[in-house]
């Protein structure tokens, strides 16, 4: 019962009995009802955490009983599940900001892009527009590019200076296959040599029934015929009908010093009249050719010598011609390694080229031979026997013979070796050249011994005699 229930008793006691009788069976109504009301509350918030809360016209609060039969694990439950929805809450909030982000970066970035893309376009459509724009451009001092502007006062020219000395006495050769000149064998350089159209070159940059053009530092193209070609010395010579050519000017190879400057002079790769620089490395290398193992004396040089260089000019400061460059006398294993025929060797050859058409004394033995001074040669040598050669022997291996030489009408054969020229052990053609050379010539009869080895290892051997042949063509 509240307190307004009990003033009210009090006030009618006076009353009368019966009306006493019936407060106090509604008390006790009352009072069963509000027992019932806490037991379902109590049973209802067992499981519940309910927090006491104040009512505005009472002292003390609704709930208080219940409040503190909470157990403290269940408000510690209720707080961590608080915790972590505010967390989750936050995550959410972290994730959605983050995507907007992402999503603002992205439409700022297109929108960049568009713009710059059509400012660019209306930029470029500016461009020349109303623009005054100065390129600046200056000529060299009047008379800079006169040849005696690159001569000192003893004739000794820059670099540039020798270049365009020498420049109108470099022709570029091409050879062909055909009459009709459809069939490019090669190409290659020459050096003019008098106003009548003789030009030196090397003889591996011609043919011998191959056709010929000649084309000029003035873009004249000239038919040219063969006058000679050696091809143990790598050297030929050309003939054009022309006038008013340049002749280079021949100098003294002699007189070639080591480290003095120089320049080769050549058409490599079809690419007329360029100019390499360097140095002269050594003087008197004795070089042999790599396709015909004959020795040359040549000067050594750190200018480039390509293919298309061959029967240029080794020049030097003075503009003069001291030596013919050959690709068959380059070294293909190193950079910066060339050679040329010094001129005082090659000039007795040409002049006798142009008296004779041919060099004298030149012989022919009549045959192709495989040498033994190499690995490559013995594996190609026993590649063709079909077996391998006996432990320790030396010859040079016959490959085949021609019938129009004496040679041909000895027993020697075609697979079997010389080992000997007059008791001269030879496994090479080197060797068997000098042995030759050394003590014949064209016309002269050669002792030779000769052996035959077969697939179990033995040999036999034979002697023979036969009668050098005298090379008119150049060719041997």
């Amino acid at each position: 019962m509240d307190k307004e229930e009990y003033k009210e008793t009090e006030n009618t006691q006076p009353a009368e009995e019966n009306t006493v009788t019936e407060n106090t069976e509604d008390a006790s109504a009352e009072n069963s009802i509000s027992e019932e009301s806490e037991k379902i509350i109590h049973e209802e918030t067992e499981n519940k955490v309910i927090k006491p809360q104040y009512d505005a016209f009472m002292y003390e609060p609704i709930g208080f009983q219940n409040y503190i039969q909470i157990k403290p694990t269940d408000l510690f439950a209720e707080e961590e599940a608080r915790i972590r929805k505010q967390h989750i809450r936050r995550e959410r909030t972290i994730i959605i900001l983050f995507f907007l982000l992402i999503l603002i970066t992205i439409s700022l970035s297109i929108y960049g892009i568009v713009s710059d893309i059509m400012k660019s376009e209306k930029t470029l459509a500016d461009i020349g527009k109303n623009q005054n724009i100065i390129i600046y451009q200056s000529s060299k001092p009047e008379g800079a590019n006169d040849l005696d502007n690159f001569k000192d006062e003893n004739g000794r020219y820059t670099t540039e200076g020798a270049a365009s000395y020498v420049r109108d006495s470099i022709v570029e050769i091409y050879t062909y296959s055909d009459a009709f000149h459809k069939k490019l064998l090669g190409t290659g350089s020459g050096v003019i040599l008098n106003q009548e159209g003789y030009i030196v070159t090397n003889a591996h940059v011609l043919s011998a029934n191959g056709f010929h053009d000649v084309y000029t530092a003035d873009e004249n193209i000239y038919s040219a015929k063969i006058v000679g070609r050696d091809s143990k010395t790598d050297i030929a010579v050309l003939k054009i009908n022309a006038s008013n050519l340049s002749p280079a000017v021949l100098g003294n190879s002699d007189e070639v010093l080591v480290g003095e400057q120089v320049i080769a002079v050549g058409n490599p790769a079809g690419l007329s009249n360029t100019v390499t620089d360097g140095i002269v490395s050594a003087v008197n290398r004795k070089i042999k050719s790599d396709s015909t193992g004959f020795e040359m004396n040549c000067i050594q040089t750190n200018a480039d010598i390509s293919p298309g260089n061959s029967g240029g000019a080794l020049v030097n400061m003075y503009g003069q011609v001291i030596g013919i460059t050959s690709s068959k006398y380059a070294s293909t294993l190193y950079e910066g390694l060339g050679f040329a025929i010094t001129i005082n060797e090659a000039k007795p050859i040409i002049e006798e080229l142009i008296s004779k058409g041919f060099i004298g004394g030149r012989f022919r033995i009549g045959i192709t031979l495989i040498g033994m001074d190499s690995e490559a040669g013995i594996t190609s040598i026993e590649d063709k026997l079909g077996f391998e050669l006996p432990e320790g022997f030396k010859g040079v291996y016959i490959d085949s013979i021609s019938e129009d030489c004496d040679i041909a009408n000895t027993k020697l054969k075609a697979g079997d070796f010389i080992t000997e020229i007059d008791d001269i052990p030879v496994s090479c053609y080197s060797e068997l050249y000098e042995a030759i050379s050394s003590s014949y010539g064209a016309g002269d009869e050669v002792p030779a011994k000769c052996v035959h080895v077969y697939e179990n290892g033995k040999t036999s051997t034979y002697d023979i005699k036969f009668i050098l042949m005298e090379d008119t063509s150049g060719n041997y």
